[in-house]
């Protein structure tokens, strides 16, 4: 074995970075390296189609050939930017641990509007070379007006400054590599379970000759084989679609430690200007997880959907499966009538468990001190942010009672207030142990609707338990109907109908809820 060891690399500020955070890792094990600076044809050829940029070899291949032919020993690549297929006499020998696989979106303030979804302002200019993320972007927002950008992350920036953009898409994890200055912008980190980042993103892929056994041995040293397993996961899913820079394709999976269960997000779109489809798999063994979620978007069906809420302005839900052919039908079956209050109780923290409870609080314009404020879910966290105030706690959607015993762990001897409806299921107060320190305020309730024919659906999708009630004292359920129900209060509400719910939202929000519906789509009731 070669000392030092040479390991070859790209010049950009952020590969050297990378490769010298391996060249540490080898260090403190013992290993001397030296770093053998490599241009790329992505590097050279910056003439080169944006949408060509990412997945194929154009920042990799000369890396490689430097690896085969022996002037290096060790290659160090952003994972997601190898090719899902090695090279003949290649192999990953080791990947490093993630960090954060969020995108970034920076927003210039004078494009920054905290009342529209992703707080940009209407018709704002996004800069983004990727397909996968302009995809994604279209979904949230079809008035986005989006350019290529090229250059650097640090050039990113810089013309975002320039005000060339109103904002521009990143990955987190070169920011913080880098610790750049993101200073005077609004930065929204886009949560990967719902802007689903590139297969493998954030990660750090070390690849060495496949005949190497002695560096192999030495390589595992640095492995992190969980990270080994959920990259091969996600960059599977990319093989399995022989994805690219032409198909927009992202894949997040995680282990839960809580569940013991490997979960993975995909999304899929035919081209850039076309919306995704998404999905989500969850299992105990991460074999034939990749095969699942390919096998879940093939199946997918377009067919007729019911949700039980009232249509909403920029609804992702309704773009992505309508430009998807299916057909969405949303009515309310229930009514929301705020109740007043007289005045705030004196309290330490605000609980909010809905968006709803956040809007019918704020609207009576409370007199507050210095409550700090905690939330279930990102829905509700960004409805908090229109009116002004952040979240110091923000729980899982999908798992309450875990929340609740986190968030009265946290409280401790405080006192919460639970701005919230009236005949709440209390699912965040049951696991507070001093119920004494639990203060409930009534601030709306629901009332349930009467109408007439029964919509025509496919899919029926139950936002709550009232909702559920309200469908069945007015409509039946039809037996090749499939149910998706929002949460385990609601889909116990449907049991108590003997109905059993085709899926439930893996997060509770719109691309949770197209998740469910575009898999429930390709289920099979028989």
């Amino acid at each position: 074995m070669r000392s030092p060891l040479i390991i070859g690399t790209r010049g950009s500020d952020l590969a050297l970075w990378q490769a010298n955070y391996v060249k540490d890792l080898l260090k403190n094990a013992g290993y001397a390296c030296e770093l053998k600076i490599i241009k790329t044809q992505g590097d050279i050829m910056q003439d080169l189609s944006p949408d060509k940029m990412e997945g194929k070899g154009f920042f990799t291949k000369e890396i490689e050939e430097a690896l085969l032919n022996n002037e290096t020993d060790i290659a160090v690549h952003s994972f997601k930017d190898l090719p899902t297929e090695s090279p003949a006499g290649l192999i990953i020998g080791a990947v490093s641990d993630r960090e954060d696989p969020a995108e970034l979106l920076l927003i210039n303030h004078k494009a920054y509007d905290p009342k529209r979804k992703l707080f940009l302002i209407k018709n704002a200019h996004v800069g983004t070379s990727s397909a996968r993320r302009k995809s994604q972007m279209l979904s949230f927002r079809k008035d986005i007006r989006l350019t290529d950008i090229r250059g650097n992350v640090p050039t990113r920036i810089q013309k975002l400054r320039e005000e060339q953009y109103d904002a521009i898409l990143i990955a987190a994890a070169g920011v913080e590599r880098l610790g750049l200055d993101i200073t005077g912008f609004q930065v929204q980190r886009l949560d990967p379970d719902s802007f689903i980042p590139a297969p493998a993103q954030g990660v750090l892929a070390i690849q060495v000759r496949e005949g190497d056994h002695q560096l192999r041995e030495l390589l595992k040293m640095i492995n992190v084989p969980l990270q080994a397993i959920v990259s091969g996961i996600e960059r599977k899913v990319l093989n399995l679609f022989q994805g690219g820079c032409q198909t927009p394709v992202g894949v997040y999976a995680v282990y839960n430690d809580d569940k013991e269960i490997f979960e993975v997000r995909a999304s899929k779109a035919e081209s850039w200007d076309k919306l995704p489809v998404s999905v989500y798999s969850e299992s105990k063994n991460p074999e034939q997880l990749a095969e699942r979620i390919v096998e879940k978007i093939r199946d997918i069906k377009p067919c007729n959907v019911f949700i039980t809420r009232q249509p909403r302005n920029e609804s992702y839900l309704r773009s992505v499966l309508e430009q998807n052919y299916f057909q969405l039908e949303e009515r309310a079956l229930i009514e929301i009538i705020p109740v007043m209050y007289r005045s705030v109780p004196e309290c330490d923290w605000i609980f909010f468990s809905s968006k709803h409870a956040v809007k019918f609080f704020f609207d009576q314009d409370p007199q507050l001190t210095t409550q700090k404020f905690a939330c279930v879910g990102k829905q509700t966290s960004d409805a908090l942010r229109k009116y002004g105030r952040r979240a110091d706690f923000i729980g899982s959607s999908t798992d309450t009672r875990m929340t609740g015993k986190q968030f009265a762990s946290l409280a401790g001897s405080a006192k919460v207030l639970f701005p919230q409806a009236k005949g709440s299921m209390r699912s965040i107060q049951r696991q507070f142990v001093k119920q004494e320190n639990v203060i409930e305020l009534i601030v709306y309730e629901t009332l349930k609707k009467n109408f007439g024919e029964t919509p025509l659906a496919d899919i029926v999708v139950f936002t709550s338990p009232s909702n559920v009630e309200a469908w069945f004292e007015n409509y039946g359920f039809q037996k090749n109907q499939k149910a998706v129900a929002m949460g385990d209060a609601t889909a116990n509400a449907l049991r108590q109908h003997k109905i059993i719910a085709t899926a439930q939202p893996d997060t509770f929000d719109d691309t949770g809820l197209a998740r469910a519906v575009f898999g429930a789509s390709g289920y099979n009731n028989e």
